[in-house]
């Protein structure tokens, strides 16, 4: 998943003004939130979450919530999750610190700044893996925790948790090679990367039903809800670990989500010519309150990059945010 162009793009974005926007009335702000999307192209699917406490009713804002869509690397949220699951103890942080696992040749893959494949090979601990995963959405990371987890174990995990909608492919690496059209492309090797020309083709689309990185709002938010409150893991250490992680979702500073509020995500984009997508799922905490939020969109734009179109994105989601916590402290 190229991400270059899509951070340019966050990284480029006008200040907004939200204090003259402010509302005190939940059912207007979802509406306005709503109101933000339309101008965006594309198919896009929404889902912001804030379960009703003691003292104030839910909040739900919603639209094609169930729709199946290409989010790219906020499935690396599912990973991260198995894997501490796997793990799960009073002593994690220990283990993911001294267990060192390999970073090679056979995990490298494309857009992954931070392992800078085929510069760096070695050991590296689990707990750097798990990080560079989710805070620079690294892939090659993203490749070692999946050999690590076990593919299928993280499939496991998203039926067991009654996701209808949500697709992860063997590796990143094996995403890539289909997507281009390698006939082994489930052995795609980091040879093959290398011998890939600059302008190769697109083969098959990115949201496929055979190597792909899919889900929907709905799905994200179910697992966020139920993630983020423990209910996978048996110890508390394990859930302090999955947040302080997500905690460093690259989304967060790249949105950003607003000041006042504890944030959780991954996101996710893609650029390729006819293709592209832009994902944020997570959850936040503010004013005592909980909610849990998916925004994904899907569009077609015949170049390999579209700026316009990502900064719209961009400045729809922070103005959703503002307006979430306006919510939450209402």
């Amino acid at each position: 998943m190229s991400v270059a162009a899509t951070t340019a793009a966050l990284a480029a974005r006008p200040p907004i003004a939200f204090g003259a926007q402010s509302s005190s009335e939940p059912a207007d702000i979802g509406a306005r939130i709503l109101a933000l999307f339309d101008p965006l192209p594309g198919d896009k699917s929404i889902k912001i979450w804030g379960p009703a406490t003691d003292t104030a009713s839910a909040f739900l804002v919603e639209r094609n919530a169930s729709a199946r869509l290409f989010v790219g690397s906020a499935i690396k949220a599912f990973v991260l999750a198995e894997r501490l699951r796997q793990l799960d103890s009073p002593t994690i942080v220990q283990t993911l610190q001294t267990q060192q696992i390999a970073l090679d040749a056979g995990v490298w893959s494309p857009d992954s700044q931070t392992f800078n494949p085929p510069h760096l090979s070695g050991l590296v601990s689990e707990r750097t893996a798990l990080e560079a995963m989710i805070m620079h959405s690294d892939n090659t990371a993203t490749d070692m925790e999946l050999r690590q987890a076990g593919p299928d174990k993280v499939r496991s995990l998203i039926t067991s948790m009654g996701l209808t909608s949500t697709s992860i492919p063997d590796s990143t690496r094996v995403f890539f090679g289909y997507l281009f059209g390698a006939p082994n492309y489930k052995e795609y090797s980091w040879s093959d990367v290398t011998a890939l020309p600059d302008e190769a083709p697109v083969v098959h689309p990115p949201l496929n039903d055979t190597a792909t990185l899919a889900s929907s709002a709905d799905d994200l938010v179910t697992f966020y809800s139920q993630a983020l409150q423990g209910k996978l893991f048996t110890h508390a250490e394990t859930l302090r670990e999955f947040r302080r992680i997500l905690m460093m979702g690259d989304a967060i500073f790249l949105i950003p989500l607003p000041l006042g509020v504890n944030a959780f995500a991954k996101g996710g984009s893609i650029d390729l010519p006819g293709h592209h997508a832009l994902c944020i799922a997570g959850g936040m905490y503010c004013a005592h309150r909980w909610a849990y939020y998916s925004m994904i969109v899907n569009w077609s734009a015949p170049a390999q990059t579209d700026p316009a179109t990502v900064s719209a994105c961009a400045a729809a989601l922070r103005q959703a945010f503002e307006l979430v916590k306006d919510a939450l402290s209402t």
